[in-house]
């Protein structure tokens, strides 16, 4: 019962992170207007994303354009494209694998393969969740670096957006999710108790029962 509330627990984490890193990927929000001038009102504010860069206006008013060209993207952006894409595909295989070898489903009867299948269903998300970690670090320290480089004009500097927050809580329960399948798995040995049965009496031709039963 242990094991399988381990893998119940681990399996809706690492679901919940793969949602996440999805939600991550689609929202426009990874870098964001720096309010660092001395006059904070601005008549607009500049949402780059993965796939489209938005401008919200101060009435309220949002117009997005799509990136026309990969190749015209930076590097950042083209490698985060590439690795959420890579950590969604296996998120969604994982879910696949851990189900199929999950204790309250039976498309596996062996429990030994059973236990190898939802480890390799962790690993899978743990890697996933590696995936999506990369190009978070790699946009963080772009932005942090840009922000702080006096060479960068004012209206070219970016914060780090909403996105990858969302995309570091999705690492986490990836990794944390992953952990947790790798581990929840039992033993595939037999029990170290096995029952034995005394050998049963046997009475001889004159009905008394044999002395050696009593040895």
């Amino acid at each position: 019962m242990v094991s399988a509330g381990l893998e119940i627990l681990g399996l809706s984490l690492c679901v919940i992170g793969s949602l996440l890193v999805m939600v991550a990927c689609g929202l426009p929000m990874w870098k964001v207007t720096a309010f660092i001038e001395a006059n904070i009102v601005v008549a607009q504010t500049i949402w780059d994303g993965l796939w489209m860069s938005c401008v919200v206006q101060s009435t309220g008013q949002m117009q997005c354009k799509v990136h026309d060209s990969v190749l015209a993207l930076s590097h950042d952006l083209q490698a985060a494209r590439a690795l959420t894409i890579i950590s969604s595909v296996m998120g969604v295989l994982g879910l696949m694998v851990v189900i199929a070898g999950a204790q309250c489903t039976n498309c596996i009867r062996a429990e030994y393969v059973k236990a190898r299948v939802v480890n390799a269903g962790g690993v899978i998300y743990i890697i996933s969740g590696l995936f999506v970690l990369v190009p978070l670090c790699w946009m963080a320290n772009n932005i942090i670096s840009d922000f702080y480089n006096p060479q960068v004009p004012a209206s070219k500097k970016r914060e780090i957006g909403a996105a990858l927050y969302i995309g570091w809580a999705a690492t986490a329960l990836l990794l944390i999710g992953g952990a947790l399948l790798c581990c929840s798995c039992p033993s595939s040995g037999n029990s170290g108790y096995s029952v034995k049965y005394a050998p049963t009496k046997r009475a001889t031709q004159n009905g008394d029962y044999d002395k050696r039963n009593y040895v």
